[in-house]
């Protein structure tokens, strides 16, 4: 029994395209279904979280992390009386719009874009299940239901909302999405700040020692070596980190639990209506998962290794996307018909946006492949 301010799938505002209701599904359902079986998830498996693909078939991939966060986040729904199903559907779609290259590629991805419109990897994600998607005869996309379009969209600027449509209202007027979307957001956030220290480490790039810097890792640390003190090694690190995990789980439900009895909430509009979101931490949490973040981007994300990595990842979309846009034949059958739809809309901003999708869309490798096609004389075959 979900409680009644949840999203209710037969309460759904609807799909851009009317369709006959699915039989034995609900419309999230449906939503996650056809999230699995897009072809955009399917790439997810070679782009990277934070190591290029092909470093090593141990680490995160866009794919393992998106199946983290349903995990995740479906224990907070199922605990708080949530929507199960569109928990599950938004936290799987989530990443679909990222580019190869992880932020490397969607930060240099957004500079190749500053003329013309800039690029936002959760904005591509609505625009890979509204438009480019292409598994469906009667419409173009993947049609999903309001709820779950929603839930994609974590952040917004003005310009971009107004642009939207409904499903930018909310950030036009300053009122909020629903509970489920709220805590997919905050579960993408312990999935990846969780598994990126343990990739981290696994990589060598941090250390045990640095991450005594630590106090939320370090609690958990201690409490896992007073308990067992031989465990060491990986199992050392699993054994925390699940710990750790666990715990920032708990502090998000019990917190939100209260917030919501707080609130006095009984919709779903009345959830959509509040000044903040419900779903939260605890201030002492909040504290502590700021302060892992910074540690991660200090030592991790900026590490030497890593940055030379996100370095040569932002060269290759850059170069790609300067010789696309410089001549559009160079782009596969398909995308050159796009550049010349959208350029006949939207001029020169049209084709980049084309060129966008294209880049945005690919795996680690075939941009790597692609790029090794354009730029690399020794594998040129006339």
């Amino acid at each position: 029994m979900t409680a009644s301010y949840s999203a209710q799938p037969e309460l759904t505002r609807g799909r851009c395209f009317p369709e006959a209701a699915p039989a034995y599904r609900s419309e999230f359902q449906r939503d996650r279904d056809r999230v699995i079986h897009s072809k955009a998830f399917r790439r997810l498996e070679y782009k990277t979280q934070v190591f290029v693909n092909h470093e090593g078939d141990l680490y995160r991939t866009r794919l393992t992390h998106s199946i983290e966060v349903a995990q995740i986040a479906r224990t907070v729904a199922r605990s708080m009386g949530l929507n199960e199903d569109l928990t599950e559907a938004i936290a799987l779609a989530h990443d679909l719009g990222h580019t190869p290259f992880g932020h490397a590629g969607q930060d240099e991805l957004n500079v190749c874009m500053q003329a013309y419109g800039g690029f936002e990897h959760n904005l591509q994600s609505l625009r890979v299940v509204d438009c480019l998607e292409d598994s469906y005869a009667e419409f173009a996309g993947l049609n999903l239901t309001f709820e779950t379009r929603e839930g994609i969209i974590k952040h917004c600027a003005v310009k971009h909302a107004q642009q939207l449509g409904e499903v930018g209202e909310r950030f036009l007027q300053k009122t909020q999405a629903s509970l489920e979307a709220q805590l997919t957001n905050l579960a993408d956030e312990i999935a990846y700040n969780n598994h990126d220290i343990e990739d981290g480490l696994r990589s060598g790039l941090i250390s045990l020692e640095q991450m005594q810097q630590v106090p939320v890792f370090v609690q958990q640390y201690e409490l896992v070596l007073k308990k067992y003190p031989q465990l060491e090694g990986r199992s050392l690190v699993r054994e925390t980190l699940r710990r750790l995990i666990s715990t920032m789980v708990v502090d998000l439900i019990e917190t939100s639990q209260v917030a919501i009895a707080v609130s006095g909430v009984q919709t779903l509009e009345e959830v959509r209506q509040q000044a903040q979101p419900l779903i939260q931490y605890s201030a002492a949490m909040w504290a502590a998962k700021n302060e892992l973040k910074r540690f991660l981007r200090e030592n991790l994300y900026f590490h030497p290794t890593v940055y030379r990595m996100s370095w040569r990842a932002q060269r290759v979309v850059r170069e790609l996307f300067q010789a696309y846009l410089q001549d559009s034949r160079l782009l596969p059958p398909k995308y050159q018909v796009f550049a010349k739809q959208y350029e006949q809309t939207a001029g020169e901003a049209g084709r980049a946006r084309a060129i966008a999708d294209y880049i945005a869309g690919m795996t680690d490798r075939y941009a790597l492949k692609q790029y090794g096609e354009l730029f690399d004389m020794d594998r040129v075959k006339f």
